[in-house]
């Protein structure tokens, strides 16, 4: 796929072809679609972006509330998508000890105790211990507010990459 291929979709088909970039949020391309035609890879992320900026708080908690937990009950069932399942496979996630299995998952439910949605990082920056190393930390804290901005803002460079990826193929 590439940009002028995607200036020239539909509006059904732009959401359609975009609709995983985000988490089962297909309405963030759909918002986006509106500012086509694109001059360039950063100004479509730019538009993705802003759909997400411009949403209501409670959507976008939805949007953080439809990512799977890291080595989570979606990787365990085998639902987690295509990108996601890709994902965390390439960060080693699914190739955890016991131990590592144990401490994940206590981790990841503490975190959403705590804050109410999914530890989220761009794991595709990060090695396995890396990323148990940032839950730990980020676990740990306690500015609600700040995690939220933090998870979004790792929501679009998965976003990024994500696009990145489908651009580059």
């Amino acid at each position: 796929m590439d940009l002028d291929t995607l200036n020239r979709l539909s509006a059904g088909e732009f959401a359609e072809t975009l609709g995983g970039i985000y988490e089962h949020s297909p309405w963030i391309a759909a918002a986006a679609h509106a500012r086509a035609p694109f001059a360039d890879a950063d100004a479509l992320v730019a538009a993705l972006r802003e759909a997400v900026t411009q949403a209501p708080q409670a959507r976008q908690l939805a949007l953080l509330r439809a990512h799977p937990e890291l080595a989570g009950k979606e990787a365990a069932s085998g639902t987690l998508t295509a990108h996601s399942g890709e994902e965390q496979k390439g960060a080693g996630l699914t190739n955890l000890s016991a131990a590592e299995k144990a401490e994940l998952a206590d981790l990841n439910r503490r975190y959403r105790d705590k804050f109410g949605f999914p530890f989220i990082i761009a794991v595709r920056h990060h090695t396995r211990s890396g990323i148990l190393a940032e839950l730990r930390r980020r676990a740990a804290g306690e500015d609600a507010a700040r995690e939220f901005a933090t998870c979004l803002d790792q929501v679009h460079e998965i976003a990024r990459l994500r696009l990145a990826a489908l651009l580059a193929g």
